[in-house]
């Protein structure tokens, strides 16, 4: 996994014996077991690590008005229970241009205000609560809802 992990010596010598791995991998999911041997002492620890995944399709970033679907994806093994959806922080209800079906969500006509920080919330059968967020980007024209433009001649026009 080198160069990808490291553990930071200063911090072995006040107890601190983490691992940290970056970026973390879909293949990186697993048990993990830490032994540390001090005298005559040995002290382990095992920690699972989990992926969660967020993709869209197609790849981002997306021509507005054309459909997308974004998935949310756990390596947790027991049965998914609820997905919720957040944009920019914010609860998304149910509607017209976006559902939620089996964790993934359709926005069939994204604009350019859909473009910003998608994050999926997975609530399993043992309570356990996975999150995970995606930036997307969406091209488009953000302008004035008005099409014309007026400009004095001899004058610049955006």
């Amino acid at each position: 996994m080198r160069p990808r992990v490291s553990v930071q010596d200063p911090a072995l010598r006040n107890g601190d014996y983490s691992l940290r791995i970056e970026p973390v991998r879909s293949e990186d999911a697993g048990l993990y077991e830490a032994r540390v041997a001090y005298n005559t002492e040995v002290h382990s620890c095992q920690v699972e690590l989990g992926i969660v995944t967020v993709t869209v399709s197609p790849p981002s970033p997306v021509v507005e008005n054309e459909p997308l679907m974004l998935s949310c994806n756990s390596s947790h093994q027991t049965s998914l229970l609820e997905t919720c959806w957040f944009h920019k922080r914010h609860q998304l209800p149910t509607s017209r241009t976006c559902y939620s079906l089996h964790g993934a969500l359709s926005i069939l006509r994204p604009t350019v205000s859909d473009s910003g920080s998608w994050s999926c919330q997975l609530r399993y059968s043992d309570n356990e609560i996975i999150s995970a967020t995606y930036d997307l980007q969406i091209l488009g024209f953000d302008g004035p809802t008005n099409p014309v433009v007026y400009a004095a001649a001899g004058s610049a026009a955006d």
